[in-house]
């Protein structure tokens, strides 16, 4: 009997306009444990109406918090492919997950010379669009908001070759980017299977020892 292969989680980061794919960063090991936070927004959280109690203003707050760990002398196999990476610790892998959150040396550059000729407002430059895979179900649009990285060993060159990385990250949701950007597609189809798995999960009232309510 063969084993399935098991699937590895990891970041897509892809061209928010074009959608192409620009980075692909998985996890060496799954994540042991993850923990979920979802806040739902009422519209009678804050008090008044009595009918506004059970309305829900727009999807909820979702976030992750999970840990990655990495290590440069157990990299999986590449298919016999020669790796670029090698010889460079962990620096590959560690610097595709920051630039998730940091501008492009050219964008900084840009920004700069936008500056100094007077112009007064600036846009913030726009960051890859990072999306969080964990299996073919959950393919969740995401911000990073905390990224906390713990080097535990390095090589004869002083590169990190085994590292933990804690990340947070926010579910982006229609409501924050719309319905028309290519992360509210990927949440839309997101929030749609969790509503089809929410109907195979339905019961009774007898689940619960009634008859009725």
């Amino acid at each position: 009997m063969t084993t399935p292969l098991a699937l590895r989680g990891g970041f897509v980061f892809l061209d928010p306009e074009q959608g192409r794919v620009l980075r692909v960063t998985p996890f060496q090991y799954n994540p042991d444990s993850l923990t979920r936070s979802l806040q739902p927004r009422g519209a009678g959280a804050g008090g008044g109406e009595r009918l506004e109690a059970l309305r829900l203003s727009g999807p909820p707050q979702e976030t992750f918090r999970f840990e990655a760990e990495f290590d440069a002398a157990d990299r999986a196999d590449k298919g016999g492919r020669p790796d670029p990476a090698a010889g460079t610790g962990l620096f590959a892998v560690l610097s595709a997950l920051e630039s998730a959150i940091q501008p492009t040396g050219a964008q900084l550059r840009e920004s700069d010379r936008l500056s100094s000729m007077g112009m007064i407002e600036i846009a913030p430059v726009e960051a890859p669009l990072t999306v969080l895979v964990l299996g073919r179900r959950r393919v969740v649009p995401v911000r990073i908001t905390e990224m906390s990285v713990a080097e535990e060993a390095y090589d004869s060159a002083l590169q990190p070759v085994r590292a933990k990385v804690t990340l947070s990250v926010r579910t982006l949701t229609t409501d924050d980017v719309g319905f028309d950007h290519r992360a509210g597609a990927l949440y839309l189809r997101y929030h749609q299977g969790k509503e089809s798995f929410a109907a195979l999960g339905a019961y009774g009232s007898d689940a619960v020892g009634l008859t009725g309510i």
